[in-house]
């Protein structure tokens, strides 16, 4: 900023939080597209110009932008095109099957129908749909659907035949393909999905940059300014990065994105690797992150990696999906190569085999501040938080599953164990810096849920998860803010309102900071503001 430099924008008479560390201010002025300086009102008048445009908060809260640290929005931007079968709509396997149904009518003899986020959890039937049931749906043509959590589908038998799945079809490593007498019923668990996905149709560029467009839109009405997508790579191989890219080459990328890689076989990583593109390449607006390794699947699909088993007779303990020398080799690999890595490890078998990874990759080698990450990080005990303190690690959870999946957590893992799940306030204690994120297209993408389960720690039901893991207000919007930043090695350029760091902020309808905790899950976005250009406003103020 240029001393005696004026402002283009002043925001005042609310409650607008900075940062942790920099606290609350009454004022907040920007200029070029930077926060120029927060304050007490009495500063103002030497910020005015005759072009500065003010902002009167009303009283309103004023945040930093939403950093949703791990979700999919390719993803979800594509689902929004698929049959939706969330719980909150479907409830019954008739509603399911009629949906599909519908959809069928509507499309050609060729065209796969395609289904996203039912939870057999929720549905009347306590169970999965078969092949035989999607079959009452659509039989002529492909159907696959996939469950909330991403890590089980299941296909009708015209799907399973194109994917040449059949009675003799061995389970792939790190997968399951549920059978009944022998025959597959339809249902896929893990890389068996991957049997199904790889022979869906390609989609064009021009779906997948309006998927990208649409969700970044979406997110913008909500607060997110910035996202790391998880896992490019899973949709259409190399083709998701070239639309993240075309989409910022066009203009139509609304929100800042980090990016990982999948890496292992059939990730993406190699050919990203050939072109010499490691993490950290790119700009503020997209940037290439780590590489993404998959240790384990999902608690609700029983598929995470636990020492001790899941409530069943059957005393599952979960699945991984590589062996512990085939982690670790990949691990040093990228690490070696000068990648950022993130592993996906929801139970505490699949936490110990990321740890122990990480720890032979770096031992000899510590390449510095590397930030390797542990995504999810669910069902964390005591003396894994203190090897990742030590290996300088972060953890990039998803506390909104408390609030949705919660009370799943507790039939089928039991109460004690789902109370210690996602523990923010331990990981904070301990010098970590986890990263609240939605894990978007597989919960709600909505921050002020995610901010109410951490600050409630409940369910949708309303019962308390683990109350000594409450955080505080602040602290919650600062690990839905800074913490992603930090993941992603942007802290120095945004997650705070500090001067100097850039203006993504967001207008509430109200002060969350002075309402009741319920408050949190009514609260709306009024304003978002993205570089200080207004690229979001419900009530047409800006």
């Amino acid at each position: 900023m240029r001393e005696g430099q004026l402002a283009d924008t002043i925001l005042e008479g609310g409650r607008i939080f900075l940062g942790l560390a920099e606290g609350f201010a009454e004022h907040l002025a920007l200029a070029d597209g930077r926060v120029l300086a927060a304050g007490r009102r009495e500063d103002l008048d030497t910020l005015l110009g005759p072009a500065t445009r003010r902002i009167d908060l009303r009283g309103r809260a004023v945040l930093p932008g939403f950093n949703d640290g791990h979700q999919h929005m390719l993803l979800y931007g594509l689902e929004q095109m698929e049959v939706n079968l969330h719980p909150a709509q479907v409830r019954t396997l008739a509603e399911l099957l009629s949906r599909l149904r519908h959809k069928a009518a509507q499309s050609g003899p060729d065209d796969w129908v395609l289904g996203r986020r039912y939870d057999h959890f929720h549905l009347d039937i306590g169970r999965h749909p078969t092949r035989a049931e999607l079959d009452q749906a659509a039989a002529d043509r492909p159907l696959f659907i996939t469950r909330t959590c991403g890590h089980v589908g299941v296909a009708n038998s015209r799907a399973l035949t194109l994917a040449g799945i059949d009675e003799t079809t061995p389970d792939p490593q790190g997968g399951r393909i549920e059978r009944e007498n022998g025959r597959p019923n339809g249902v896929l668990f893990e890389n068996a999905m991957n049997l199904v996905k790889k022979i869906l149709p390609p989609l064009s560029a021009e779906r997948m940059i309006a998927a990208l467009e649409l969700a970044g839109r979406t997110f913008l009405s909500h607060g997110i300014t910035s996202i790391t997508d998880a896992g490019l790579g899973l949709r259409q191989g190399i083709g998701d990065l070239e639309a993240y890219r075309a989409a910022h080459a066009a203009g139509r990328l609304p929100v800042r994105a980090h990016v990982a890689l999948t890496g292992g076989p059939g990730g993406i990583e190699h050919e990203v690797r050939t072109r010499e593109v490691l993490s950290g390449v790119g700009d503020e607006r997209l940037k290439l992150g780590p590489v993404k390794l998959f240790a384990d699947g999902s608690a609700g699909g029983k598929t995470a990696a636990m020492t001790l088993p899941y409530i069943c007779a059957c005393e599952n303990f979960g699945l991984f999906v590589y062996q512990d020398a085939a982690m670790a080799e990949m691990v040093k690999t990228y690490h070696d190569l000068g990648y950022q890595v993130a592993i996906h490890a929801i139970g505490d078998a699949a936490i110990d085999q990321a740890l122990s990874a990480v720890e032979a990759a770096m031992t000899g080698a510590p390449g510095g501040d590397r930030r390797h990450r542990i995504e999810h990080c669910s069902f964390t005990r005591p003396d894994q938080i203190e090897r990742m303190v030590r290996l300088g690690m972060v953890p990039a959870p998803q506390p909104i599953f408390l609030y949705e999946f919660g009370e799943l957590y507790t039939e089928v893992l039991g109460e004690e164990r789902s109370a210690g799940a996602y523990p923010m306030r331990r990981w904070i204690d301990a010098g970590l810096r986890p990263i609240a994120s939605s894990d978007t297209p597989v919960s709600d993408f909505s921050p002020m849920k995610n901010l109410y389960s951490m600050v409630t720690r409940k369910t949708d039901r309303g019962r308390v998860l683990g109350a000594g893991e409450r955080i505080g207000l602040p602290e919650a919007v600062s690990a839905l803010s800074l913490s992603g930043a930090y993941g992603s090695f942007s802290e120095s350029v945004k997650g705070t309102l500090a001067p100097g760091m850039l203006a993504d902020l967001v207008v509430l309808d109200g002060d969350i900071f002075a309402a009741g905790e319920d408050e949190l899950l009514r609260a709306q976005v009024d304003l978002t503001l993205l570089e200080g250009q207004v690229v979001f406003d419900r009530l047409g103020e800006g």
